[in-house]
């Protein structure tokens, strides 16, 4: 099958809105890994001034994992997918969320506007028909000082890795996902995950698009060489020493920061 993108992406996303959460929760570590990758932003808690935008937001999962992390902060939520935003805006948030109807690559028409302290993409990249295109609009988007952390399925390109990720997906997601009338989508997160960068190639893609500092870290248990958040900060301005501290006693991929 062809991989699925723009608005044929978008309407099979608004039809799996409904279902989307349980699926997810059958994940070990979703939210938790979430969590972990919204912390490595290295942000001063709880966030009091700072602008984070939460870039391909879905339900709602990644929002809820930057306010727990961030409870303080002003967050902008865009999601492509009206239905999964629909389901995301239905939960209960306080008044610094607001959620916008966008795409990636169309955040300056809806009115999304910098600088933002940190950009969070959860589950984004692998979706985009031109991920450096998007990588320079988050570039352009975020202030100085600036702080970008991608969550996002970017295999280690061991073939163990990549058998681990096929056997989930066919064992365990597909199955499901076709009972659920949803089986178009999976395929196609199943084969964009095998289809992209590895995590190496990607974070020197996020490295060329003017982003320093930038490291690879690995998310524990199954996911382990499936799922990274690969970090960096704008090249512009000096990555600050507390961050880079935090981040001392993450083990990053071999070459996958300086």
């Amino acid at each position: 099958m062809t991989l699925l993108r723009d608005a044929d992406l978008a309407a099979a996303f608004d039809h799996a809105a409904a279902s989307y959460d349980t699926l997810v929760a059958a994940n070990p570590g979703y939210h938790s890994h979430l969590r972990r990758s919204a912390r490595r932003l290295g942000l001063p808690y709880p966030g009091t001034g700072l602008r984070v935008l939460d870039l391909g937001c879905g339900t709602g999962a990644s929002t809820a994992a930057l306010r727990a992390v961030l409870p303080d902060a002003d967050i902008t939520a865009v999601d492509a997918s009206a239905g999964m935003l629909r389901r995301a805006r239905d939960k209960t948030w306080d008044p610094r969320v607001r959620f916008v109807h966008a795409s990636a690559e169309g955040l300056a028409e809806a009115g999304v506007e910098g600088p933002f302290d940190a950009v969070f993409a959860a589950y984004l990249f692998r979706n985009v028909a031109d991920p450096d295109a998007v990588l320079a609009a988050v570039h352009d988007l975020s202030a100085p000082h600036g702080r970008l952390a991608v969550h996002e399925y970017t295999l280690s390109g061991r073939p163990l890795d990549r058998a681990v990720w096929t056997t989930v997906c066919r064992g365990l997601v597909l199955p499901v996902a076709r009972a659920l009338g949803d089986g178009d989508l999976y395929r196609h997160l199943w084969r964009s995950v095998v289809e992209f960068d590895t995590v190496d190639v990607f974070t020197e893609r996020v490295r060329a698009a003017g982003f320093d500092r930038v490291r690879a870290l690995p998310l524990p248990g199954w996911q382990t060489g499936v799922t990274h958040t690969v970090v960096g900060c704008r090249a512009d301005a000096p990555a600050p020493a507390s961050w880079l501290n935090s981040l001392t006693g993450e083990r990053s991929r071999p070459g996958g920061g300086r």
